[in-house]
């Protein structure tokens, strides 16, 4: 079964893109492009159809596709950004995941919603509230995937942009993350703290390869040690607006249909 993966090309706007919790460095937008041109590669490589949305030269933040939605099961949850120079994100990430059928439900004022802070383990979906996703959101949230059998928990989260910051999960459900960023571990039930930063960050790819940023040398040999096989990724310039592999696509694993070309 070939997996799908929506992604975005980075805006040429893309050094000036939000940062909260981190001093701001100069981006190296030429080396960006060419990052996300590698990114899409390593997906391809790995067994993902890629599906481009339409590039928004005018929103900084744009080739951060996660946060504009959250998929589960035959559902789609279109997000409504925390922060309000994004919102205007959603529009085409929305456009471009409709070819794939599925039903769709979109987050509602007063609720705020960023996919980053959505992390799905199985039916259990851990929610990071405190950032840019609010309670309302969650509980729209909730509202979409729990009659489809999913059990939503709420994490705090005070330390980093969003969840998916904070932590990820490896394939057999262990979730990983950098300790100093995590409000409350005792959330998760089963908890690997990383020696870096970067190596609480991973996409699952299928089978035991899961793709990493370069930057964690250790935590990939940790990962390689536990059985799996890191793909690694440059991606300096994105770490630089808070951003990591996730942010850079969204996996439609149980797409309801294939789009056609």
């Amino acid at each position: 079964m070939t997996h799908h993966a929506l992604v975005r090309r980075p805006s040429p706007r893309l050094a000036d893109g939000l940062v909260t919790h981190i001093g701001r460095s100069p981006v190296d937008v030429a080396l960006a492009q060419q990052q996300w041109v590698e990114y899409v590669a390593a997906l391809e490589a790995n067994g993902w159809a890629t599906t481009e949305v339409a590039p928004a030269p005018g929103l900084p933040d744009s080739a951060f596709v996660e946060d504009t939605m959250v998929v589960f099961r035959d559902v789609v949850v279109l997000a409504r950004p925390g922060a309000d120079e994004r919102k205007p994100e959603v529009a085409a990430a929305a456009e471009a995941v409709r070819r794939f059928g599925y039903r769709e439900v979109t987050i509602e004022a007063p609720g705020t919603l960023d996919g980053g802070d959505v992390l799905k383990v199985g039916d259990t979906i851990y929610v990071g509230n405190g950032g840019r996703t609010n309670q309302a959101g969650i509980a729209q949230l909730a509202a979409a995937f729990e009659p489809l059998g999913a059990t939503v928990v709420t994490v705090p989260l005070n330390k980093v942009l969003h969840l998916k910051s904070a932590v990820t999960a490896l394939p057999d459900g262990t979730i990983i993350g950098w300790e100093p960023a995590i409000d409350d571990i005792s959330v998760f039930p089963r908890f690997l703290g990383m020696p870096e930063e970067s190596g609480s960050h991973v996409v699952l790819l299928g089978g035991d390869k899961v793709l990493m940023s370069s930057d964690c040398p250790r935590s990939a040999v940790l990962l390689r040690s536990a059985g799996l096989e890191p793909v690694l990724v440059d991606i300096s310039e994105f770490i630089k607006l808070e951003g990591c592999v996730t942010c850079l696509s969204v996996r439609l694993r149980e797409a309801p249909h294939a789009p056609q070309h």
